[in-house]
């Protein structure tokens, strides 16, 4: 890449260094500037080592500007270097970017501003890498906030996709952790959030509401509260909404908290500064009960999104899920994860429809092959006409996508099953036939005004005989066609190549129209003077003529007039296509609908063992009952046979699971593999079982490998804590709660107090369906305290027969070596009902090929501290088994004896000095003891001795 960067060369450099010094400084720190220098890009100071490591990975690509202290240290980027740097910035790290280009004069002036929810300005260089991140549309939001001491929360949002140029609104109360803000951000996708300035940083309601946008990897702006006042917006509003919006009548217009968090985003996205935005937003109310809650801890439990470090595709329900042939699909399957319904009826709607296409193998291919992967990214297309940026080529696209259409309804008439008929028609056939018909002017249209011949050649060009000059011009254009022609003829027969295979005519990029000689015949034009070489490339060598020439230059010149010519056509056509806008739009939401659905149908066909169709209950009705269940994204690894496990969450007898068990023995797979296939169905999807029957829940919270932030001030157990307290808050009697391992970042006896308290809340006050796996054995003890509501279950291990191995002492001495019986450990990923007694976590200590001399000393410790303290649970209590109470007497005289022996050994050892080894010491001492018969009857001696 280094070799690639174009000459940092600029002609006033003292003069550039003093323009820049003197621009006024950025309005926040995550911010690059970079500098548009027509073929090539330049950053500088602290942008041009960021982008140096960040793109480069180096900083020897780094340049001064200048001498001595004045020198500026410079990076020059090529064009595709700077939209790679724009993807990078912008998706990935959460970066804002300004574009400064040239005024005249050594003036410079801002040009373009983007950022992770506002990518406007810079879409045409994103192009198709906006839909490579696999992470739905660049959703912005803004938050307004409303707390007083001792009252709930008051939280008014308002969010756009610009894209679709939709703003939704929404104000609800929320609970001291913002839970209900946590689960909108998710559900929406949210990339950026507009938050109030708290320059301070003393609020900490707003401190919490950073917080929450951070952990979900959302980029923070702040603006001045000025920006959320309300005195405006309703006339703001009106201008931008159709029709129905006119002042006064604005929907939710009470809701002052959404309404100033509307102002706020309105003036950061500059809406009101683009009249072709006036009239063409639509304003819509987001219920947030309509869909399942998710929390961040969620997200990452299921593994729903593709992270960073993420090498295969299925390593994601997104990438798994994700057989979209459409940008338009991709970007809806995205919403539709955060988004499980709530509606049972809404669920089987999109089931009936996966089972359509699940069924008819030639339909789901023929869609997927032939129809939708041709059809392009419409909102993004309608979106350029709306901001009158589209051209000729825009319309052809539109028309190629209308005249695909009737092939697509066709398509539909080999449903030969009758009972999936209505259901297909009532979603796509008659609305397609609707949106077709509609469009069948724009195809005439196209039809009449078009060249759709000059399309072969990539030429969009309107047809000669609609105008009687352009007719003209098309004449003498074919003619100069003919005569390009013929001088190929000649010049094959007189350099006796073949027209087809090594000599070419060609119209290039840079060149124009020229020959093309493959490399290998390039010596039969080297001894000719006739024939002028252009340049060698890899494809051959370009060459012309002096008549090419010649015929080249008129060509070019009739192209100009001839485009010239066309432009005001051009522009009545795109003006009359821009008019289908809202006919279009509805076309890609129905395409994306069915671009999704058949992206499930081809995920549940060819998962490694097909998926089916679960049975929904109601909610707050029927149990969980899956059979023979499997992790969707783990059945897909290779060389992995996945073992199938049941699960039954019944309301009025296992609601909440304890999961007991070996390390890597399945218990983390288990818990998540019902979380997944929850969300799964109530996106509408089938599920990889053998059967399944779910219930409706409203959320879905986690607490699972919380890991240190202590760039934050956040540690394990702080994490672990903060995630809990959101599901003991959030929680309700339909929500399921996955829970691994809680309690590992305290003591032992504190971490299971806490885990008993917690698991006691969730089963006796919230009463929520929950999978709690855990090392706790103790804990199992709740399902005797709640037998109607708590069930054990534990990971199956095989232990093998005893061997001898040699166990080496703890200080790893050679000379103390004992024989030992130790079991093999087979893993058998089977879950159970019923407790297991053991971790086995020394034995996977084993597998990864700690020091043996490490896992003896740990076996050894393990088997004392078993034997030092027996702990039991009684109704939830922790206590110790009763000690044995001794009498003073017994104490002192214990004491007496054991000094004694001690005196004695001591003076034994010193009398025969270094000729006794460790060993005989220790030998010696054991000795004494046994001989001291009163010693070896003390209650109080021998109780110790035993323990340690």
């Amino acid at each position: 890449m280094a070799s690639q960067r174009p000459e940092l060369k600029i002609d006033d450099e003292g003069g550039f260094i003093r323009t820049f010094r003197s621009l006024p400084a950025k309005t926040d720190a995550t911010t690059i500037r970079v500098f548009d220098r027509t073929d090539w890009y330049s950053a500088h100071d602290e942008d041009a080592g960021f982008i140096a490591r960040t793109m480069y990975k180096t900083t020897a690509v780094l340049r001064p500007l200048g001498r001595g202290d004045n020198a500026l240290l410079s990076v020059s980027m090529t064009s595709l270097v700077y939209r790679n740097f724009l993807r990078e910035a912008l998706f990935k790290l959460g970066r804002r970017v300004e574009v400064w280009e040239s005024a005249g004069k050594g003036n410079w002036k801002m040009a373009k501003q983007a950022s992770p929810g506002n990518l406007q300005a810079v879409e045409e260089e994103l192009g198709s890498g906006m839909d490579s991140q696999g992470d739905g549309a660049p959703i912005m939001l803004a938050v307004k906030i409303s707390a007083k001491a001792g009252e709930a929360r008051s939280v008014g949002v308002c969010f756009a996709d610009a894209t679709v140029r939709e703003l939704g609104i929404s104000e609800f109360l929320d609970n001291d952790l913002y839970s209900n803000f946590e689960s909108l951000l998710i559900q929406l996708g949210v990339k950026e959030c507009l938050m109030v300035n708290d320059k301070d940083k003393k609020d900490p309601e707003l401190a919490k509401i950073r917080q929450i946008a951070d952990s979900c990897g959302i980029a923070i702006t702040e603006k001045p509260g000025s920006d959320f006042g309300t005195k405006d917006i309703e006339d703001d509003l009106a201008r931008l909404l159709k029709g129905e919006g006119t002042s006064g009548t604005l929907p939710a217009s009470d809701l002052k908290l959404a309404m100033g968090s509307a102002n706020a985003l309105v003036k950061y996205l500059g809406l009101l500064h683009d009249p072709s935005n006036f009239g063409q937003f639509q304003l819509y109310q987001h219920d947030l009960s309509q869909y399942m809650k998710l929390d961040a801890a969620a997200l990452r439990a299921l593994n729903l999104m593709p992270g960073p470090r993420d090498g295969s595709r299925t390593m994601s329900i997104f990438g798994l899920l994700n057989n979209c042939k459409t940008p338009i699909g991709s970007r809806l399957l995205a919403q539709w994860l955060k988004q499980p319904l709530m509606s049972v009826s809404e669920i089987e709607k999109r089931q009936t429809l996966v089972e359509a296409f699940v069924n008819d193998t030639e339909l789901r291919q023929s869609l997927q092959e032939e129809h939708l992967r041709s059809i392009p990214d419409l909102y993004r297309l309608a979106k350029k006409f709306q901001r009158k940026l589209a051209n000729l080529e825009d319309v052809v696209r539109a028309y190629q996508v209308v005249i695909r259409l009737p092939g697509i309804i066709s398509s539909f008439d080999t449903v030969m099953d009758e009972s999936y008929k209505e259901a297909l028609d009532a979603a796509y056939m008659q609305p397609l036939q609707d949106l077709s018909n509609k469009l069948g002017k724009l195809a005439e249209m196209v039809e009449t005004t078009v060249d759709l011949d000059a399309l072969d050649h990539h030429e969009f060009i309107i047809k000669p005989e609609f105008d009687d000059h352009l007719r003209i011009l098309r004449q003498k254009l074919d003619k100069i066609k003919y005569d390009m022609d013929v001088e190929h003829r000649r010049a094959g027969k007189d350099l006796n190549q073949d027209l087809e295979k090594k000599l070419f005519l060609e119209n290039h990029r840079v060149h124009g129209y020229c020959f093309r000689l493959t490399r290998n015949e390039a010596s039969a034009i080297r001894s000719k003077p006739l024939y002028q070489e252009i340049s060698t490339q890899k494809n051959g060598v370009y060459f012309t003529t002096k008549t090419l020439s010649a015929l080249r230059r008129d060509h070019d010149q009739l192209s100009t007039n001839y485009n010239r010519t066309q432009s005001g056509l051009v522009n009545e056509v795109v003006t009359v296509a821009a008019s289908y806008v809202p006919v279009i739009e509805l076309l890609a939401g129905i395409l994306s609908h069915l671009d999704v659905i058949v992206s499930f149908a081809h995920t549940s066909v060819h998962a490694p063992t097909a998926y089916v169709r679960p049975q929904m209950h109601e909610r707050g009705t029927g149990d969980t009952i899956l059979t023979e269940a499997r992790h969707p994204c783990m059945e897909c690894q290779d060389d992995i046979t996945f073992i199938t496990n049941d699960v039954q969450l019944r309301r009025d007898s296992s609601r909440f699971l304890i999961i007991t068990g070996p390390n890597m023995g399945g218990k983390s797979t288990y818990i998540r593999t019902i979380g997944c296939i929850a969300l799964m169905a109530q996106v509408g999807c089938f599920v990889p079982c053998t059967t399944a029957e779910l219930t409706i829940f409203d959320c879905i919270l986690a607490r699972v490998g919380a890991s240190d932030s202590q760039l934050k001030g956040v540690s394990t157990f702080m994490a672990e804590m903060l995630e809990t307290a959101n599901i003991l808050k959030s929680a309700t009697r339909d929500s399921l709660i996955i829970i691994d391992e809680l309690g590992r970042g305290t003591s032992t006896y504190d971490g299971f107090g806490l885990a008993w308290a917690i698991s006691e809340e969730i089963v006796a006050r919230i009463g929520a369906f929950g999978c709690f796996a855990t090392h706790f054995h103790e804990l199992t003890a709740l399902a005797d305290k709640f037998p109607n509501a708590v069930q054990n279950l534990h990971v199956v291990a095989y232990v093998g027969d005893e061997k001898a191995v040699a166990d080496e002492g703890a200080d790893g001495d050679e000379d103390i070596k004992n024989t030992k019986k130790r079991r093999e450990v087979t893993l058998l990923y089977r879950v159970e009902p019923g407790i297991s007694d053991q971790s086995f976590g020394i034995h996977v200590a084993e597998l990864v090929r700690f020091p043996q001399k490490v896992v003896n000393m740990a076996r050894r410790k393990a088997e004392e501290l078993e034997d030092f303290s027996s702990i039991s649970a009684d109704a939830g209590n922790v206590v110790e088994k009763p000690k044995t109470e001794y009498t003073k007497e017994e104490i002192d005289e214990g004491n007496r004896l054991l000094k004694a022996v001690l005196k004695e050994w001591k003076a034994q050892v010193e009398q025969k000095g270094d000729g006794m080894s460790k060993q005989e010491k220790l030998s010696s001492l054991r000795e004494m003891v046994k001989r001291n018969q009163e010693l070896m009857d003390n209650r109080f001696f021998m109780e110790h001795m035993q323990a340690l």
